[in-house]
């Protein structure tokens, strides 16, 4: 684990009760360390993109008990609601470093490629986030195609998400809409 993983076990680990039990491991998706047959539920948020799906569902298949299910969870930010959500996706489009690859578009494709054969069921459910201005650069820079700092967009980027933050701001927040997606099944 790198350094940054240990600080985030070691804040988990001090925030739960006494006699509550996690144990960290080190491990992928596509290679847990876990025992077969050993897991009754596997759950993965907004990360299923990343994984190696074949590898990812064999591991989750060996590691899941015979009754185990597993839960993909995906947020999908909606683009066209409101006149912040249809400006930040221009934005996204315009300065996104591979925004238009990765989408949230492919994710039923991703979702059915990773539980076929398989049946799979789908329940959707309103989310809405609230940021002010630091929060909703902050959700921003942690997207994986947002330009970092050095970067030539990264500057503009931060300009313009400026001025459509101010342009639509109520209570000095803005909302981001979503639609959470929980995909849940067995995998045979």
């Amino acid at each position: 684990m790198g350094v940054q993983q240990l600080e985030s076990v070691a804040a988990l680990q001090s925030s739960l009760r006494s006699g509550e039990r996690f144990v960290p491991v080190d491990g992928t998706a596509e290679a847990t360390t876990l025992r077969s047959a050993s897991v009754d539920f596997i759950t993965a948020a907004q990360a299923a993109h990343w994984f190696d799906l074949a590898r990812a569902r064999a591991e989750f298949a060996r590691i899941l008990k015979p009754k185990g299910w597993c839960v993909l969870i995906w947020n999908e930010r909606r683009t066209s609601t409101t006149a912040f959500l249809r400006e930040y996706e221009q934005l996204l489009l315009t300065y996104g470093t591979d925004y238009k690859e990765v989408r949230h578009e492919r994710t039923t494709a991703v979702i059915h490629e990773f539980f076929a054969p398989a049946l799979y069921q789908e329940r959707v459910f309103s989310l809405c986030q609230r940021f002010d201005y630091d929060g909703a650069a902050g959700r921003l820079l942690s997207s994986s195609y947002a330009p970092l700092e050095g970067h030539p967009s990264h500057a503009p980027m931060m300009q313009e998400l400026q001025r459509i933050f101010h342009a639509h701001a109520v209570d000095g927040t803005v909302e981001f809409e979503y639609d959470t997606r929980v995909f849940y099944g067995k995998l045979e």
